[in-house]
């Protein structure tokens, strides 16, 4: 036998092991969070931790603010936990969260009494930005599950770039699956909320279970019916109880006294985003129900002949809507109130339909939208296209 192979054969098997050991080193760690005051940021009074459980377990007597984990930046991964409902409300996690839980990304549960799988709001995704959660605005976003009223559940969340799976006491299949998680964080922190009990807190960085981290199918990311491209004003205050819009009775129907935009108005792009929304929350700061603030969103459409188009239309909270220059329609879509629209709310493309007048030639779209409670934007579609050119 010669030297040669001899000499290969030595090094292979001293390589080999050597490779299995860094491969075993660069495994992700289990971080498994135990539920004591030393582990957590909250505020005085609000959380007490008891014994039990395998690491403990966190009681969160009050809120509304989170109670943050510390020393923790999560990126991607998997994260588990318990859950014991111990009342009403909205226990969930906060994750990628920026250092001033301005932006990030929120999983939660509607604990309301008792629930089935058909209840479609048992469980949202929502994003937070600039300190908004954005629920109103995420219909898509809800489904059922069976939760245990008594008694504990168990939540997995799997976050890959930006997909998630969430996965609520059913291990075998995910309950909801986020295609594209809207909160402009990549990576932060990450924190509880809820009056309940939390328990059995796994971290596991970087085990995303082969999920794919691109953002995943979007069906209506083709569909020419979508108003996407817009010019926005500078937002401006409108006390309560004041209209832009004044509906006046005429031969023709109702027209309007209104305060239109004029020559001095700033006008800016806004593109909708991947669902079609026109997220006015992520330019404009807007803290709920401190004020009520206004802006004009203007588009044209271009059509080959007169003709009248349905103009499917969501929108939050307060919409006046004109067409080349004429008012045609005010409504209101307030959560809470006799003025919600279908589906309880939110801003969805169910929320209204209009007649649109279109005359030959170009057609100014504009509409004014005030909003103060959460989440503010449109998202608007028309029922065909033919013969019409939208604003790219």
């Amino acid at each position: 036998m010669s030297r040669l192979p001899f000499l290969l054969l030595f090094l292979l098997a001293f390589v080999q092991p050597v490779l299995a050991q860094k491969t075993t080193a660069r495994k992700p760690q289990e971080l498994h969070i135990p539920m004591t005051a030393e582990r957590w940021s909250y505020a005085p009074g609000q959380v007490e931790f008891m014994t039990g459980k395998e690491a403990g377990i966190m009681k969160i007597i009050k809120g509304p603010k989170s109670i943050v984990l510390k020393d923790v930046t999560f990126s991607n991964g998997t994260i588990e936990y318990d859950v014991e409902l111990t009342g009403p409300g909205f226990p969930g996690i906060n994750f990628r969260m920026d250092a001033d839980q301005e932006n990030g990304e929120n999983f939660y549960i509607r604990s309301f009494g008792k629930v089935t799988p058909d209840v479609r709001t048992t469980l949202q995704y929502a994003p937070i930005i600039k300190g908004m959660s954005m629920w109103d605005m995420t219909d898509e976003y809800q489904t059922g599950a069976t939760i245990a009223e008594t008694g504990w559940n168990h939540v997995k969340l799997v976050i890959s770039g930006r997909q998630m799976k969430a996965y609520v006491n059913d291990m075998s299949k995910p309950a909801l699956i986020v295609p594209e998680l809207e909160s402009p964080e990549g990576a932060g922190a990450i924190s509880l909320s809820g009056s309940v009990n939390y328990a059995n807190f796994v971290i596991k960085p970087d085990v995303t279970e082969g999920l794919n981290p691109e953002a995943g199918y979007n069906i209506v990311a083709h569909d020419t019916r979508y108003l996407r491209n817009w010019l926005v004003s500078e937002p401006f205050l409108l006390p309560f109880g004041k209209e832009p819009v004044v509906a006046v009775p005429s031969t023709f129907g109702k027209t309007g006294r209104s305060e239109l935009p004029d020559s001095t108005t700033r006008w800016s792009p806004i593109k909708a985003e991947s669902r079609n929304m026109v997220n006015l929350s992520r330019l404009y700061t807007h803290k709920d129900g401190e004020v009520r603030l206004m802006a004009w969103l203007k588009t044209n459409i271009q059509s080959n002949k007169a003709q009248e188009r349905l103009l499917n239309l969501g929108f939050s909270d307060d919409v006046w809507v004109f067409v080349n220059g004429q008012f045609l329609y005010a409504d209101k879509n307030c959560f809470g109130t006799p003025q919600q629209k279908y589906p309880a709310g939110r801003c969805t493309i169910e929320n209204t339909t209009i007649r649109l007048p279109l005359k030959e030639g170009n057609n100014e779209i504009l509409i004014g939208l005030a909003n103060y409670f959460y989440g503010w934007g449109i998202v608007a579609r028309l029922d065909d296209t033919v013969g019409i050119q939208t604003m790219k």
